[in-house]
């Protein structure tokens, strides 16, 4: 486990989970944080990632930007956990005209997030 004062890091069934603090709000020197955190646990290695932002106040366009240019090393998939239909809508119109480089998918349910995560992890085998 790698955490800091606002996520942890965890790897679990070949999956890395993060979870952030409750109201966090993300600016680019966190998402600076963030991006670092992870690398590190990821240690080299690429990884089917399970990103739960259902504690997440506020992420900046500044912080957003930053990932999309610099936080991509090390991500096979990634799976979004959120916590509304809302939310989900949001981010799926935002994937549809943004086209991620990897595998992206956004979720409410973290056993379906989990099973398609694993299920991607097996195809690319």
């Amino acid at each position: 486990m790698k955490e800091n004062d606002f996520i942890s890091f965890w790897l679990d069934n070949g999956i890395l989970f993060s979870k952030f603090q409750e109201g966090v709000e993300v600016d680019v020197e966190r998402m600076k944080e963030l991006i670092n955190l992870r690398e590190e646990i990821s240690n080299g290695e690429m990884q089917y990632w399970l990103y739960d932002l259902g504690n997440v106040k506020n992420i900046t366009k500044e912080a957003r930007d930053y990932a999309d240019r610099f936080g991509q090393n090390y991500i096979q998939v990634v799976a979004v956990l959120v916590n509304s239909h809302i939310t989900k809508f949001i981010f799926n119109t935002y994937i549809k005209l943004k086209k991620p480089i990897m595998p992206f998918q956004v979720f409410t349910d973290v056993e379906k997030a989990k099973d398609w995560l694993l299920r991607i992890k097996m195809k690319l085998k």
